[in-house]
């Protein structure tokens, strides 16, 4: 897939501060994919995806890309467990991530992916937008929207989510790219891979 040839300096950037080797990738091919982010988590796309290699995130954080997570991802996270933090924690000692709780309802969702996100993302804006019921798979689930700029690029990004409870798990996909032009250019990729959502 072709980018674009006029991108903005910013996005540009971004781009090049989160540069993956092309080796560290595999390719997701269309049809079913069980046991994604290690867990009881599986999908149908309907078009390739490619899958990044392992990173530091945690062990049941897969992400799916189609120009580079800089430039779109979708990030699955998969059963984590009463106790956990979303991603792996960097240094708990001096910056602890909010953990998910026994006592959390789906409403709790995304103030818990912000807090996350401005302790370990140097996120410093981010703003909860939509919040909506939904289905995910079988389970009632809440989706959201929402937009963030990290410091370290000042790129302005938006994002969709949808999150469940499932036998004592969180349960969480987000969709995140630019707010220029990558946002829109594969959200319906996104939304139709949230339509084929088990666990």
């Amino acid at each position: 897939m072709r980018p674009v040839k006029h991108l903005s300096s910013t996005v540009a950037a971004a781009a090049a501060l989160v540069a993956f080797p092309v080796v560290a990738n595999s390719l997701v091919a269309p049809g079913p994919r069980a046991a994604i982010a290690k867990s009881t988590l599986s999908a149908k796309p309907a078009g390739e995806w490619n899958k990044l290699g392992p990173r530091f995130d945690g062990k049941n954080v897969e992400i799916w890309t189609q120009d580079g997570d800089a430039l779109n991802k979708v990030t699955f996270y998969g059963g984590i467990m009463t106790g956990s933090p979303l991603l792996r924690e960097w240094d708990a000692k001096n910056t602890p991530l909010p953990k998910v709780t026994g006592g959390m309802i789906m409403t709790d969702i995304p103030g818990l992916l912000e807090s996350t996100y401005r302790s370990q993302h140097a996120v410093d804006q981010m703003a909860i937008d939509v919040q909506e019921p939904a289905m995910f798979g079988t389970h009632k689930a809440i989706r959201f929207t929402y937009t963030f700029t990290r410091s370290d690029d000042q790129v302005q990004r938006k994002g969709e989510a949808i999150g469940t409870f499932a036998n004592g798990k969180l349960y969480l996909v987000t969709y995140e790219a630019p707010a220029l032009f990558y946002f829109d250019k594969d959200v319906e990729k996104y939304r139709q891979l949230v339509t084929t959502l088990a666990i």
